[in-house]
C-alpha cells in the first residue's frame, strides 16, 4: 500500500523527521512518500496560518498520483475535511488519530503542543471530535513550533516539564504531543515518564493501514461528497472542481 503523508508547512526538515516516524511505524509493505507544499507558512501557529497551509495541502495531494491513503501531518488537522471531499481514500489527521489512540489506553489524557495559541484550535477539535471528555487538559509548553527542528535547543526540557506538570496536575494517565514536530520524541519521552506518550504520526499510519485492509474508504454521501464542477478565479483557478 502507498500512503501519502503531507506536512502542511513547507519546512523540509520537518517533513524528513515526519517522513522517518511514519516509516518506523508502518509496515515493510507500506510505501511512505513524505512531501511538503513549496508555498505556503513555515509552521503552522494558530488560525492565520492554518488558512494559508490549506490550498497547498489540496495541491500535493492532486499531484501525488494513485496513493491508498493520506494523512495529514499537522496536530491542527489542517484542511481535513477538504482533503475528504477531495479524496475517495481514507484521510486521516495526526490530532483526530492521536485522541482517538489515546482514549483506548487510558481514561484521561492531555495534550502537551508547542504555543498557547494553538490551545483553542485543539480544543475545538475535541469537542468536534466527541472527546472532550477524555481530555484533561490542553497545555503549552511555550515553544515555538521551528524551535523543535534546532539541535540541543530547550525545546525537549520544556515538553517533558509540561508532561509532569500533567501527571501531577491534571491526573493524566497518557499524553498526547500536540505537534507532528515532537513525532521523534514520544518513545523516549514514554520511557522516562512511565506512562503512554502518543504521537500522531504514528497513530495515523496505524490507523490507515487499517482502514486499507478493511476495505473502507472515505463516505461520498452528504458533506464529504466530491466537490461540484464549477470554475474558480485568479491564484485558485487551478483548484477547480472537475467531473
Amino acid at each position: 500500500m502507498r500512503l501519502l503523508v503531507v506536512n502542511p508547512n513547507t519546512t523540509a526538515s520537518m517533513t524528513r523527521k515526519i517522513g522517518e516516524a511514519a516509516r518506523s511505524a508502518a509496515n515493510a509493505r507500506t510505501e511512505i512518500v513524505a512531501v511538503n507544499p513549496e508555498s505556503g507558512p513555515s509552521s503552522i501557529e494558530g488560525y492565520y496560518d492554518e488558512a494559508f497551509a490549506i490550498p497547498g495541502v489540496i495541491a500535493e495531494m492532486r499531484k501525488a498520483g494513485e496513493i491508498d491513503a493520506t494523512i495529514i501531518a499537522c496536530f491542527d488537522d489542517t484542511g481535513l475535511d477538504a482533503a475528504r471531499s477531495l479524496s475517495p481514500a481514507p484521510v486521516i489527521g495526526i490530532g483526530e488519530a492521536a485522541f482517538h489512540i489515546a482514549s483506548l489506553v487510558a481514561g484521561k489524557f492531555s495534550v502537551v503542543t508547542t504555543l498557547s495559541r494553538s490551545v483553542p484550535v485543539i480544543e475545538q477539535n475535541l469537542v468536534r471530535y466527541g472527546l472532550t471528555n477524555r481530555c484533561a487538559r490542553v497545555r503549552a509548553a511555550n515553544v515555538p513550533v521551528l524551535d523543535l527542528e534546532i539541535p540541543n535547543s530547550p525545546a525537549r526540557g520544556r515538553i517533558s516539564t509540561e508532561i509532569d506538570q500533567a501527571i501531577r496536575e491534571d491526573r493524566a494517565e497518557a499524553i498526547v504531543l500536540g505537534c507532528a514536530g515532537m513525532a521523534d520524541l514520544a518513545a523516549e519521552l514514554s520511557r522516562e515518564h512511565g506512562l503512554p506518550v502518543v504521537d500522531g504520526v504514528v497513530a495515523a499510519v496505524k490507523l490507515a493501514e487499517s482502514l486499507i485492509a478493511l476495505g473502507l474508504k472515505t463516505s461520498k454521501h452528504g458533506g464529504y461528497a466530491t466537490p461540484r464542477p464549477k470554475s474558480f478565479s485568479g491564484a485558485f483557478a487551478t483548484f477547480s472542481p472537475t467531473d
